[in-house]
């Protein structure tokens, strides 16, 4: 059986990954035939400490394949680092020093108008309140810690990863996804059609890309 991880990012909990989770249940590998795959979707803990947000996705990403979106594709490079999961596709993380000003306007965003104004900078008008958690102070420490890391090649274990990135995104993002490729060797692919938000307005290109990952 298939087992697939969705992480999701900043601002969000994992209701974010609602129209996501139905296209991955449904698939059946081959031609139409195997069992159902599983997704777990967790709400990540928001500690503000990556090591201890790794700790915790830990159990359901090991083996599995992983998809995460922003601060979620954030987490799963750390955890390719660490050799965790079985493949990943991840859709623009954080790529640290390799380009220092990717998190400049939502960092400017948040301190302007707090979670809104730094959520629809991020994730555009998909994004509404519904989206974000409980805690207030979860997003103060996701992107404390998101601003801090630094991504590095995958470890012993763990399987292919794709870049994803947006065909609308910004140019920046398009940059921080080439030097993600150049400087570690991930492929990556550009979603046509879609920006950051993909999970809620592109679902079934993105679902299609994990699909693939677990196929191959």
């Amino acid at each position: 059986m298939r087992r697939f991880a969705l992480i999701h990012g900043a601002a969000t909990t994992s209701r974010v990954w609602r129209h996501v989770v139905p296209l991955l249940t449904a698939w059946r590998p081959g031609q139409g035939g195997g069992d159902q795959a599983t997704v777990t979707v967790p709400d990540r803990p928001c500690t503000g400490d990556l090591a201890a947000e790794t700790a915790a996705l830990r159990p359901c990403c090991a083996g599995a394949v992983v998809g995460g979106v922003s601060g979620g594709a954030t987490l799963g490079l750390a955890l390719a680092a660490a050799g965790v999961p079985a493949a990943a596709v991840l859709h623009e993380p954080a790529v640290g020093s390799l380009l220092p000003g990717l998190l400049g306007p939502v960092r400017a965003a948040y301190a302007a108008g707090g979670v809104p104004a730094f959520a629809r900078a991020l994730y555009g008008s998909a994004w509404t309140p519904a989206e974000a958690p409980a805690d207030p102070g979860a997003v103060a420490r996701d992107l404390a810690m998101f601003s801090a890391f630094e991504p590095a090649p995958p470890g012993p274990g763990s399987g292919p990863v794709i870049i994803t990135v947006g065909e609308r995104s910004p140019r920046v993002r398009h940059a921080a996804a080439a030097q993600l490729a150049d400087t570690f060797g991930y492929q990556v692919e550009v979603i046509a059609g879609a920006g950051h938000a993909v999970h809620l307005t592109h679902p079934a290109a993105f679902a299609a890309l994990i699909r693939r990952a677990a196929a191959g």
